[in-house]
């Protein structure tokens, strides 16, 4: 087996503590509270329970009729006690529903549906009722994602296993103890999107869960509902971050590359994680909607690292001292991986379904060097996947020339933070960038709705100019 790589990334330290083989540790909060945040993919969610309503483990509690929209269960069988704003991902807060749990576990599941036999519009319909989006991070849609623009041909379907971030291991896991539900769910993706060939990417640090993943594959041919109708494969990549970033993965997997702007499914690819894939099994075998979050518990600060799985929305400080036990010294904590995850202020904030892991770290794994003046050594421009120059970027933003950021490839960054994480004077590029792309696109999208406002109000003028002239006759 071959073994792929791309252009650019960086080697950190893996400081993956925790074995694949390990069993996951069900957590549970010790309050026997969780606060589920309305809103956990692209849009924004609206409750439908109120205070005091008993609700079931799987039952719908927020969504909104938007297209983009992901609903929301509640994790827990119990009684809605508050609806109010809590602390989340990124320091914001933002309306999240607290269930007491209760000793019922009452729960509401959908009915299991064949996803062989259904239609693809019901398919993906039950993807997005029972709230699956993309585990790896960016918590997608996933049923955006299994609904290309009309015409669009997708070749290949990619089950990302790269799990490339320092400390995490949580995606090794899922594939060791449940390679036969990832298959199952990369069967089911294939179907939907007519897909001809499906892609296990894994880094070359995971050659040991190979065996697992030949199996489950070698027990999907044997299945009389698919008759041995997928054409799977494992595909080897080369240990480094960020493998696990979409143009990577495409480039190392299929030789393809994403244009710039583009997206996977312009060049006849579709991305799922492994936990996603997983996800998408039980939707259909089980009518179980996204409830437990799978994530990983590391760092030096943290005595005894594991992956554990948790209803989602129990929160992180609920978790200390047990399982969760702490050595002094954590200077910071992190919401996912070290390189793209995000710093949170404490432990009061809830898992969500993008969480793959909370991290305790201190501070000489935190690296708090403060920032000097760039020294212009080019370093982050030779380790930039998408070929981007960093630097040049960080110091157009610097003097609020966007435009000139934009042309260097602003809004291409992925924001991977290895620039960063290679630069000698610790300037703080990625952040810059985030900035710059948060900026660049609030513009856009206000200058959007004035061209669209200006617009309104033309048409309305020429309606009222019609009806005055017809009044005149």
């Amino acid at each position: 087996m071959s073994i792929k790589s791309f252009k650019g990334g960086v080697h950190p330290p893996e400081k993956k503590d925790v074995p694949a083989s390990d069993a996951f540790v069900q957590v549970f909060p010790s309050t026997k509270t969780v606060w589920i945040p309305v809103s956990q993919s692209a849009v924004p969610n609206n409750p439908i329970v109120k205070v005091g309503d008993s609700v079931a483990r799987g039952q719908k509690i927020a969504e909104s009729e938007h297209k983009m929209s992901v609903p929301v269960h509640s994790s827990v069988s119990g009684t809605v006690k508050k609806i109010e704003n809590h602390l989340v991902l990124g320091n914001t807060e933002m309306p999240c529903i607290m269930i007491q749990i209760d000793e019922e576990n009452r729960e509401e599941f959908l009915p299991p549906l064949d996803p062989f036999s259904c239609t693809k519009e019901e398919a993906i319909a039950r993807i997005r009722d029972c709230g699956i989006c993309g585990m790896g991070g960016a918590a997608f849609p996933t049923h955006i994602k299994l609904s290309p623009p009309p015409n669009t041909k997708i070749e290949y379907v990619l089950a990302n296993g790269a799990e490339c971030e320092p400390y995490l291991t949580t995606d090794a896991a899922t594939m060791y103890h449940s390679a036969d539900d990832i298959v199952d769910g990369l069967s089911i993706v294939m179907h939907i999107l007519s897909a001809s060939k499906g892609i296990i990417v894994l880094e070359d640090n995971k050659t040991d869960l190979v065996p697992f993943l030949e199996k489950a594959l070698a027990k999907l041919k044997d299945r009389p509902d698919t008759s041995g109708s997928f054409d799977i494969s494992i595909q080897l990549c080369k240990t480094k971050y960020p493998q696990g970033g979409e143009k990577n993965l495409v480039e190392v997997a299929t030789g393809r590359q994403i244009p710039s702007g583009g997206l996977p499914f312009s060049i006849g690819c579709a991305i799922q994680n492994v936990g996603t894939l997983k996800a998408v099994s039980e939707a259909f075998r089980l009518g179980k909607p996204l409830i437990d979050r799978p994530f990983t518990v590391s760092g030096d600060a943290c005595k005894k690292p594991f992956n554990g799985v948790a209803p989602i929305g129990t929160c992180v400080g609920d978790l200390i001292p047990e399982p969760i036990e702490l050595d002094t010294g954590i200077i910071k904590i992190i919401s996912g991986g070290p390189m793209m995850g995000m710093s949170m202020k404490n432990a009061d904030f809830p898992i969500q379904k993008n969480t793959s892991g909370i991290l305790f770290l201190t501070e000489k794994e935190a690296s708090l060097d403060q920032e000097s003046p760039c020294i212009r050594c080019g370093r982050c421009i030779g380790v930039c996947s998408c070929r981007l120059t960093p630097v040049l970027m960080v110091g157009a933003l610097k003097a609020h020339n966007y435009d000139m950021a934009v042309r260097c490839g602003l809004l291409d960054c992925v924001e991977c933070g290895t620039c960063s994480y290679i630069c000698p004077a610790r300037v703080q590029l990625v952040q810059w960038i985030k900035i710059g792309k948060r900026a660049v696109i609030a513009e856009r999208k206000k200058q959007k709705e004035k061209e669209e406002a200006k617009k309104r109000k033309e048409a309305k003028m020429q309606v009222a100019t019609a009806e005055s002239t017809e009044g005149a006759k």
